[in-house]
Parts: C-alpha cells; sequence; structure tokens
C-alpha cells in the first residue's frame, strides 16, 4: 500500500514512579506538543529498553476527523463510569486502555477493569495485570490502577461456598426459608456435588459484585473515573440485564417464603427457627437493595456512559445497531460511536486497498442512514501498522481518539 509521509519526529519518553506512602507518580514530559487535527494512519515503532522507551512515528495522513468531546468527559471531579462495548476483534481493548490513560494523564485517578473472561489488559499495557487485584500501571502522569477480574479465581471461591460444612451450607440457607424438608431430599441427591459446577453467567455475576465493591468499598473511593473494558455484545447485554434479573427472582423467593411462613410461623417459632428464617429473608432484601443500586448506576445518564466501539465492516455495523437498540431497551446512556481501524484516503492505491476503503466507505454510510446509530456521536480512528502496546503507544492513540 501507497502512503505518501507527511510528518516525520521521533520522541524520547522516560517514565519514572516513585513510591511513597500509597502511591505517587512523577509527571513525564508530554507525548506530543502538537497533536495535527488531519490524522487518520499511523505508522510506529517502539523499542522495549526500560527505563526509556523510544517512540517513532513515521508517516501520518488523512482528513479532518470530528471531536470526541473529551472536554465534557473529563470535566468535573465527582465519579464517572465509562463501559467500552461491541462485537469481538473490533479494539475495545485499546480503546478502553487509551481512554484510561488520557484520564490519568488529565489528573483523574483512573481506574481500568475488564469485565471480559478472555482478558487482553496486560497485552495492551505491555504488564502483568493479572490476579484479580488491583496492579498499579507504570507510566501514567497520575495514579492508573488496573483490575483483571479473575473467574477462575471466582469459581473456586463458589465451590468453597458450596461445599462448606461439607456441603451443608445450602441446607442451611434452605432450612432458614423454611424449607429444610426439600433440602433434605435434595440431600439424597448429592446437591453439594451438583453446585460443584459455577452456575452459568458465573462471570458477569461477578462483575456486578465488582460494581458493588466500587459503589461501597473505601478501596476504591480515591477513582473519579472507572473504565470497563467489557466482554463481546452477548456477555455485556447479560452483565447489564442482570440486576433486573436478580431483583425479580429475589422478589419471588421473599413472597415465596412470606407465604410458607405464614403457614408455617406457628411451627417454627416452637422449633426456635425463626429468628434464622427472618436473617435469611434479612440477606435477601439487603442483596436486592445493592442489585437496586447497580442498576441505578447503570442507567445514571450524569455518572455512567456507555460508548460502543466498531469496526467499518456491514456485519459489525448491523451488531452496533442491535447492541444500541438493546442499551436504550436497558436505559443505559450511549452517546458515542467509535468506529476503528479506519483505512485512509491515499493518492496512489493498490488495488486491494481501493476496494477495502470502498466497502469501509459503504459501512460508514450504513451508519448514517441507521436509526439506532446515526444520532451518536461518531469518532473515526485510524487503522495503524503495528499493536498498540505499552503506556507511550496508547498515550498516543488516545490522543487521536479521544480529543
Amino acid at each position: 500500500m501507497a502512503c505518501r509521509s507527511v510528518i516525520s519526529s521521533s520522541l524520547h519518553m522516560t517514565n519514572s514512579m516513585t513510591v511513597k506512602g500509597v502511591l505517587s507518580f512523577a509527571p513525564n514530559p508530554p507525548l506530543f506538543h502538537h497533536l495535527p487535527k488531519a490524522v487518520a494512519f499511523v505508522s510506529l515503532s517502539a523499542s522495549t529498553k526500560p527505563p526509556t522507551k523510544s517512540f517513532q512515528v513515521r508517516s501520518v495522513v488523512g482528513t479532518t476527523e470530528a471531536a470526541s468531546g473529551f472536554d465534557e468527559m473529563v470535566s468535573g471531579t465527582e465519579r464517572k463510569y465509562y463501559m467500552l462495548g461491541g462485537k469481538g476483534g473490533v479494539g475495545k481493548t485499546s480503546c478502553a486502555a487509551s481512554l484510561a490513560v488520557k484520564f490519568a494523564n488529565n489528573g483523574h485517578p483512573t481506574l481500568v477493569v475488564s469485565t471480559d473472561p478472555a482478558h487482553s489488559l496486560s497485552d495492551s499495557f505491555a504488564q502483568d495485570l493479572t490476579g484479580g487485584a488491583l496492579v498499579p500501571v507504570e507510566g501514567p502522569d497520575y495514579p492508573l490502577f488496573a483490575l483483571e477480574i479473575n473467574p477462575e479465581k471466582s469459581r473456586e471461591e463458589f465451590r468453597n461456598a458450596a461445599q462448606k460444612n461439607g456441603g451443608t451450607g445450602v441446607k442451611d440457607f434452605m432450612d432458614g426459608m423454611g424449607l429444610g424438608m426439600i433440602a433434605d431430599q435434595l440431600g439424597e441427591l448429592k446437591l453439594g456435588e451438583l453446585l460443584d459446577s459455577p452456575p452459568p453467567g458465573l462471570d458477569e455475576a461477578i462483575a456486578i459484585s465488582k460494581v458493588m465493591q466500587f459503589l461501597e468499598s473505601q478501596e476504591y473511593s480515591m477513582f473519579t473515573r472507572i473504565v470497563f473494558d467489557t466482554a463481546p455484545t452477548g456477555h455485556t447485554l447479560r452483565l447489564l440485564s442482570l440486576p433486573d434479573f436478580l431483583d425479580a427472582s429475589i422478589g419471588k423467593i421473599l413472597k415465596l417464603r412470606q407465604k410458607i411462613a405464614s403457614a408455617t410461623s406457628a411451627i417454627k417459632s416452637v422449633f426456635g427457627q425463626e429468628n434464622t428464617q427472618q436473617n435469611a429473608a434479612d440477606k435477601l432484601e439487603k442483596l436486592r437493595e445493592r442489585m437496586l443500586k447497580v442498576r441505578e448506576l447503570f442507567r445514571d445518564t450524569d455518572s455512567t456512559e456507555f460508548v460502543i466501539v466498531t469496526i467499518p465492516t456491514v456485519m459489525a455495523v448491523s451488531e452496533s445497531s442491535r447492541l444500541s437498540a438493546s442499551l436504550k431497551k436497558e436505559s443505559v446512556p450511549v452517546k458515542r460511536l467509535v468506529v476503528n481501524q479506519i483505512l485512509p484516503p491515499s493518492p496512489s492505491d493498490c488495488k486491494f486497498c481501493a476496494m477495502k476503503r470502498k466497502d469501509q466507505m459503504r459501512a460508514l454510510d450504513l451508519i448514517q442512514s441507521d436509526p439506532e446509530l446515526s444520532s451518536l456521536l461518531m469518532i473515526q480512528a485510524p487503522l495503524v501498522d503495528v499493536e498498540i502496546r505499552g503506556v507511550p503507544a496508547l498515550k498516543f492513540l488516545g490522543d487521536i481518539i479521544w480529543k
């Protein structure tokens, strides 16, 4: 593919991080003093020798892109949540990681969370972020932490809970609900062994529990921006609908308990199980209240925004349209659509590039005419000829996309 070089510049960047107290970061020199408005194709090269990273831009060509409204995204010190999602393979992780770096470099203590069981954050940041715990990211001007939710670790915790006291944990709970006789019968079917396999949707449930921790735990109170790198569309829709599902399910269980309790309260009080029964109901009610808080958070237009990421193909645009419709049905705020991997115009083209560009233009026209997507702010992100890995590259990408 032929491409005329219009910019040739190099940058040397030294990252430094000082640990003192909790964590402090020494500011880095800016990656670029001026980023051209006309950006569509970028050719990058990087070396991996720590602590000095060499980062060179060889060529940039293209047309002027629309601003993403980043000033609005970065304004204010109250906490905001940004969820980036879409079809698999469209670059959600790179977009989420670059947004997190941009927030951190603009003064916001930031947390980026991967809810995708197949994590890519470690690859994107070129740093080991595994383990299911907060890990400081090296490089940004202000604190940036990453968290890859560990499904396997949570599955092990589920198994341990199901097998607690020889598998009697579930029976104790059902006793408290006034269903002890049924629990005894199920016990003969080895209920503990049945629950040894985690149920479908556990990954989404774990992600919801993390969101509840963000709302309630002091450990996360320092973060003013939380960015979610979500799983592909199907998983994400289950995640967003889970609070409603659990709210309805818990409501039905509580109604069932009330009916059973009213019929057996006299007998249960004789055997001294009334308090246990009430304790179980109280726990369910508290869980229900927490689920309602998560549901309200997902729908809060002041603190939450879902950003759809796609690529300029008809298949990806069609799935993005369905995702947008589903998000609106769930009342999740959506304002922006990132169209990633756009091939730039070029004065001289090979046949493949010309056909590919024509195909992409057809997809972009489809977005403009789509009733679900046409109202969103479209952000065009360029196709780059190397993988975006490491904070310097993510900063550069973020300066192109989020402006």
